[in-house]
């Protein structure tokens, strides 16, 4: 006898929210509440640390500061 495991979310809530994604004309990667933070804001970040750290080494190595 195999008794099958009761689902990770209700039917309904997963429906509910089907109908809430189907309905948004955005982007698929951007369609949750905190997808924004892991597509936009993670990148320009990391963008921004590495264009800056460039920067400062192309200034040190130009002023032969560090040798």
């Amino acid at each position: 006898m195999v008794e099958s495991e009761a689902p990770f979310y209700p039917r309904e809530k997963l429906i509910e929210k089907q109908k809430y994604f189907q309905s948004i004309h955005k982007h698929t990667y951007l369609k949750g509440r905190m997808d924004k933070v892991t597509s936009v804001a993670i990148p320009l970040a990391l963008a921004a640390t590495s264009l800056f750290l460039v920067g400062k080494g192309l200034y040190n190595m130009s002023h032969g500061i560090g040798k």
